[in-house]
């Protein structure tokens, strides 16, 4: 027992210790945010104490650092083992859902398992990062020997990165299955595959795209379903308030009541009137109860973390360390584009959630492993460096 907890007092002291304490600091706010962001749901829709979200999300983080703390044990070397049996049981539920699922807001994406909710899609993101970094690594050197044949090294990338996205479109999670194709799609572009080979995959893409969007247009009569179009009714949602604009609408409200300097925490008027407004829409309440000025703290956090995260994958000692820290930058800026850009208007609302501060445990989770393994990577980049000084 000595070494282990040996090894784990010196991998916490070698980690990145600024990117730690940001992420702490959001993780800390959100979840404080949480008590006056959650207080209309609970009261109202599920009549239950005032701090009900506030003890399971800390539960979600208590799991989450007992997790963190293995992973970051974990040499990436081992990745490759792990990363198959996680992509097994990912596609094992995902395909569970899709045949027995239920319809919960428009989509098929929870298990409910022994009290709990699982979201299979969230875990979804980080370990299809892991198996793509682990697979480019692999076939670095053949996919640029222009000599062989490459074409079942990109078919099994194209696997691991195009079935977790279309499963999740499937079951009409489309926020879920936009962030997972473009994580793939950002990840293939910057891949070892040459490109010439990228080219002739994308055009392959394209006409594939095309035949599968017809086939489900003859199929169902519609291309998304009809909880999915009223949400690209965005460009002005106060004027169509009842046909889908109101959450925005309303989150517009709240921001505007925020000012420079916020209402005071626990003062938010909106928070009776905006939806989920302690999962997609918890940045309006913020804004509303911190005001303009003091919500900037948490872009400029934002910025430190893709930041840190992005130029340890310009430093990563491997290739699959280099690969995964850019596939958890991509997903961490995604969720944060896709959320707030839902909240201002200038895209569809889709539930995504907004990282650290967003109610959810499938998220959390979600989000502290693809975290635990950036850190995990810094730590070895780190001890390389000493051997090689």
């Amino acid at each position: 027992m000595k070494p282990v907890f040996h090894n784990l007092k010196k991998n916490i002291n070698d980690m990145d210790k600024l990117l730690l304490i940001v992420t702490i600091f959001l993780f800390i706010f959100g979840l404080l945010n949480i008590v006056t962001a959650s207080s209309r749901a609970v009261v109202l829709r599920y009549n239950t104490s005032l701090y009900s979200f506030f003890y399971k999300q800390s539960m979600h983080l208590i799991l989450g650092f007992v997790v963190f703390l293995i992973i970051i044990n974990i040499p990436t070397k081992r990745y490759k083992q792990w990363g198959v049996l996680a992509f097994i049981a990912i596609s094992i539920l995902l395909a569970y859902l899709s045949l027995y699922g239920s319809i919960h807001k428009g989509s098929i994406n929870w298990i409910k398992f022994m009290g709990f909710t699982i979201q299979p899609s969230e875990f979804a993101k980080p370990v299809m990062i892991l198996c793509l970094s682990v697979l480019f690594e692999m076939f670095a050197k053949k996919l640029r020997n222009k000599k062989i044949n490459h074409y079942d090294m990109i078919g099994m990338i194209l696997f691991v990165g195009c079935i977790f996205p279309l499963m999740v479109f499937l079951q009409k999670d489309l926020g879920t299955a936009i962030i997972l194709f473009v994580i793939f799609a950002i990840m293939f572009f910057a891949s070892p595959i040459l490109r010439i080979d990228k080219i002739k995959t994308c055009l392959l893409g394209i006409i594939i795209l095309i035949i599968g969007g017809l086939i489900i247009i003859v199929k169902t009569g519609s291309l998304l379903s009809e909880t999915q179009m009223e949400r690209f009714n965005f460009f002005d949602p106060c004027s169509n308030y009842e046909s889908g604009g109101y959450q925005i609408c309303n989150g517009f409200i709240a921001i505007n009541e925020g000012g420079l300097l916020g209402v005071g925490i626990g003062q938010s008027k909106q928070i009776s009137y905006i939806p989920e407004s302690h999962t997609d829409s918890v940045f309006a309440i913020i804004s509303e109860e911190y005001g303009f000025i003091r919500s900037t703290c948490i872009f400029i956090a934002y910025i430190l973390v893709l930041g840190r995260i992005l130029s340890l994958s310009s430093k990563a000692s491997t290739l699959r360390g280099k690969y995964i820290c850019l596939g958890v930058a991509v997903y961490i800026f995604l969720h944060i584009l896709i959320n707030l850009g839902g909240l201002f208007g200038i895209m569809p609302l889709t539930g995504v959630p907004l990282p650290f501060l967003s109610y959810g445990g499938s998220f959390t989770l979600s989000l502290i492993i693809a975290l635990s393994m950036v850190q995990r990577i810094y730590i070895e980049t780190k001890n390389q460096f000493i051997k090689i000084k």
